[in-house]
């Protein structure tokens, strides 16, 4: 991985359904590297990925050449992703538990921990870093905007790196969308479905309102309670 470069040339896409898709799509135009793996061999997405101005690889590909990686597959497969290749890289977790395509599992729905700690906890060594995860990828395919642009919509990342961080902000920025700091990793939580932002295709202004309101909120209340952070 080329991370401690601190810029990213090559991005790396596991994951080759719809939202490694449009991911994908938006880097390439954006005049990123990229390389996407899906769970197939690579000759079965190549066509597609040349149409987009990426390429098909596999993930030991994506591990040896990218400088940072994005999850755009089901987090329940999580832990099918090879730690030791991804040692020391900067991983984006796009994932989002559904139980609808995970299963009822409980503990990808513990309100203790994010779902991306638990990535995080299974990927030792590699760096991870929540986002691109709580907006639909039509929304994302639709929305995004040079810099500047009237009404340009935002992403938020948690993350615990700083530096790390604003590798991802870059990327997210570059992608056509306003970066906002969500807090560290365990704060990738108020992003999660059954959050307020969880789907929201809103500008930064009001993407900060919906974090900031997280603590009081339904669902951030019953957070905290688990965490021990409110009386039970």
């Amino acid at each position: 991985m080329g991370s401690e470069e601190r810029t990213i040339q090559t991005l790396g896409i596991i994951g080759a359904g719809r939202l490694g898709t449009v991911l994908a799509r938006l880097a390439a135009s954006a005049g990123y590297q990229v390389i996407v793996a899906g769970s197939g061999a690579p000759a079965l997405i190549a066509p597609a990925m040349r149409a987009i101005g990426a390429s098909a690889g596999t993930i030991s590909m994506i591990a040896a050449e990218a400088d940072a990686v994005i999850l755009a597959l089901p987090l329940g497969r999580y832990r099918m992703l090879p730690a030791e290749q991804l040692h020391g890289a900067v991983v984006i977790d796009a994932m989002n538990y559904w139980w609808g395509s995970d299963g009822i599992r409980d503990d990808l729905s513990d309100p203790r921990t994010s779902t991306s700690e638990l990535v995080q906890a299974h990927l030792v060594g590699a760096r991870v870093i929540k986002a691109l995860s709580h907006m639909g990828y039509q929304d994302l395919e639709d929305e995004a905007r040079p810099v500047g642009s009237a009404g340009r919509k935002a992403i938020a990342i948690a993350g615990d790196d700083p530096v790390d961080v604003a590798l991802v902000a870059a990327l997210v920025n570059d992608l056509g969308f306003d970066p906002v700091m969500a807090g560290p990793l365990s704060a990738g939580i108020m992003l999660e479905p059954g959050a307020e932002a969880f789907g929201a295709d809103v500008d930064e202004a009001q993407l900060r309102e919906m974090l900031e309101r997280f603590p009081t909120s339904q669902r951030g209340i019953i957070v905290a309670r688990a965490r021990g952070e409110l009386p039970l």
